[in-house]
């Protein structure tokens, strides 16, 4: 791809990368996915998008210091989100803009994410929001999307920091306390009734009423996401007031942050 006119005056540079397409059915985006890189530095991450026949991209890149880069157009289908899911769509590169955050990531330290990185991220999302009417609830991980491949960008990212600037869906999380909870092995009609909730809210999961592995998973997810002090893959109070009280409060699906 040769250069092109950069769609958020955030952006530092526009490094192209080789690896994108048209969105399939007719679908313009509408969510957008936080990831992290994951590698040791930026210079590979950068490589690996945007190199041809790696069949990895992102829409935008946002380093440490809080420069933007972007890689391809939000008019083009990146590849960034892989197999995935959310709320009926399974062709999430098609619906979606990808952000990648360069951070190391859970196999190689896992540091924090600094603060004039999480500004730009803010930044850039905001834009995102404006030009493209992404509801708030669809500001998602890419753990949220694919459960069992991914934790990125994971608990130590700050939802709530972006909450509070007008980026994303999130509710204080409920307190832990010593109860019982539900867990891998149980089966029943609460464990059916924790996969009916998290599925209303978007996750792909079978209501069965087996706490199985995908619903761990997917459970572990929530956790990185929503309720990030303990993220163990058990449905404990916390967790279950967390997540319908998500659901209670779900924003309207045209709602957007105001301009300006």
């Amino acid at each position: 791809m040769e250069k092109f006119v950069p769609d958020s005056s955030v952006v530092a540079e526009v490094i192209p990368s080789a690896n994108f397409g048209d969105r399939n059915k007719g679908l313009t985006p509408d969510m957008i996915i936080l990831h992290y890189t994951g590698m040791p530095d930026v210079e590979g991450a950068l490589d690996r998008l945007c190199t041809p026949g790696t069949d990895v991209s992102a829409h935008y890149v946002v380093l440490e210091d809080g420069r933007v880069v972007q890689c391809v157009p939000e008019a083009k289908r990146a590849w960034h989100a892989g197999a995935s899911y959310w709320a009926g769509e399974d062709d999430i590169n098609s619906c979606s803009i990808g952000i990648e955050i360069v951070n190391r990531g859970h196999d190689w330290g896992y540091p924090d994410f600094p603060l004039r990185q999480i500004a730009a991220v803010i930044a850039l999302c905001r834009g995102i929001i404006i030009r493209q009417k992404v509801p708030m609830h669809r500001v998602l991980a890419h753990s949220d999307v694919a459960p069992s491949r991914k934790q990125d960008p994971g608990e130590k990212f700050p939802w709530r920091s972006l909450s509070d600037s007008g980026v994303g869906h999130w509710v204080e999380p409920a307190p832990i306390v010593d109860a019982d909870a539900l867990k891998p092995g149980h089966s029943g009609d609460e464990v059916r009734d924790l996969q009916n909730a998290l599925a209303r809210y978007g996750y792909k999961i079978t209501p069965d009423g087996r706490y199985d592995v995908p619903t761990r998973e997917v459970v572990t997810a929530f956790q990185r996401h929503f309720r990030p002090a303990r993220v163990d893959g058990i449905a404990d109070q916390s967790t279950l007031r967390t997540l319908h009280a998500l659901l209670a409060s779900q924003p309207d699906s045209q709602a957007v942050v105001a301009a300006g």
